[in-house]
């Protein structure tokens, strides 16, 4: 029962939490990333997983985790993304890692589309005084990827191994 309220609420949780902090702050704070790689390897602990799929899981982040380091260090992503990126590869695994990071990728156009139409139109009254909302509307301001991000790991969590424990 414990193991059940942990896989359906730890992963799904914390991205949606990653986005809405991402959204409203344009930040993503590293307890999200240090509780997902917890969360992870507590999982594997109580669902028995074998130490060889365990180290590929790692793999898979430190893979992700590579190339967003690149990312960030060209200032293509901030360093929330990367390491939201990095965690949620942990928990997919090279099973779901290039379904994941086509939607990521896919789902982060869409928004930065959206961003940039956004942006180019003037703010109704009642948003133009709430912080965030004008922080979002700045014609140079970053896009809040994490949103993406969770949205993609959100969509392909359900096929996941996490959500066959319980059948």
């Amino acid at each position: 029962m414990l193991t059940d309220a942990a896989r359906l609420l730890i992963f799904p949780a914390m991205m949606a939490f990653a986005a809405s902090s991402d959204l409203f702050t344009m930040t993503i704070s590293n307890r999200i990333a240090l509780i997902l790689v917890g969360g992870f390897f507590a999982m594997a602990y109580v669902a028995g997983m074998s130490p060889n799929d365990v180290l590929s899981h790692v793999g898979a982040a430190f893979s992700v985790l590579a190339v967003t380091f690149v990312f960030f260090a060209r200032g293509w992503i901030g360093g929330g993304d990367a390491k939201l990126a990095a965690a949620t590869a942990l928990w997919l695994g090279f099973d779901h890692l290039m379904p994941y990071l086509l939607y990521a990728s896919l789902l982060g156009g869409v928004l930065t589309f959206a961003m940039i139409r956004f942006r180019l139109t003037p703010l109704p009254a009642m948003l133009a005084d709430q912080e965030w909302v004008k922080r979002l509307h700045k014609l140079d301001g970053g896009v809040p990827y994490g949103i993406a991000l969770a949205a993609a790991a959100l969509m392909i969590y359900p096929d996941t191994i996490w959500m066959k424990l319980g059948s």
